[in-house]
């Protein structure tokens, strides 16, 4: 599923920002995609976390191969060693066990989430072991396809700001935030171009 504003987002970026007009123009066929599994945006986004996009993908690769991603019942059940044979880290097969645990007995309750503000999702789901706000805004932008949230801590973001406005140096996260300002109130569709802009394969959780 792709967002009802998608292409509304893209043609108001293009107008007020001459490199996102770049952008938009080189990947017309690109579009920001969601399973609308909530359990499995998070346990994806738990997998990507500090790794590549490359790495990521071959781990769930393993991980669709070994069990139904989408059950929190099948990854509470799964051996440890299972997953750390798939790729998990120790501290990545805890984060994921006890996030299939919040879901079973009903901490995460995903319903509840469509009447609650992006900074009441992220402190609802900042409260499981292993999700920080990176990992809630990923949940944010994917599984709810909120519009305008600015991930200011993901590297890749931040990389391609660099580029894109020709700086020597990575500045100061404040000024990686007030860059964002230029992009509301569709900063989730430029953070989705920019990470575009540097990786070949689509990123999805």
């Amino acid at each position: 599923m792709t967002p009802a504003y998608w292409q509304q987002a893209c043609a108001e970026l293009a107008a007020t920002c001459p490199a996102m007009a770049e952008l938009v123009a080189r990947y017309p066929a690109s579009v920001l995609r969601t399973r609308g599994e909530p359990f499995e945006t998070l346990l994806r986004a738990i997998v990507g976390q500090q790794i590549s996009i490359a790495a990521a993908d071959a781990i769930w690769a393993r991980l669709a191969a070994l069990l139904d991603t989408t059950r929190p019942a099948a990854v509470a059940a799964v051996a440890p060693d299972a997953l750390r044979a798939c790729g998990f880290s120790q501290r990545k097969v805890e984060y994921a066990q006890d996030l299939a645990q919040h879901f079973l007995d009903g901490r995460i309750q995903p319903a509840q989430f469509d009447a609650l503000d992006d900074e009441a999702v992220i402190r609802e789901l900042v409260a499981v072991r292993g999700i920080g706000r990176w990992t809630a805004e990923m949940y944010l932008i994917f599984n709810l396809c909120r519009p305008d949230v600015w991930p200011v801590d993901d590297v890749g973001l931040q990389k391609a700001l660099v580029q894109i406005h020709g700086l020597d140096a990575r500045p100061a996260l404040a000024v990686f935030r007030q860059m964002g300002e230029r992009y509301r109130p569709w900063r989730s569709v430029a953070t989705w171009y920019l990470w575009r802009m540097l990786d070949p394969v689509e990123v999805q959780y």
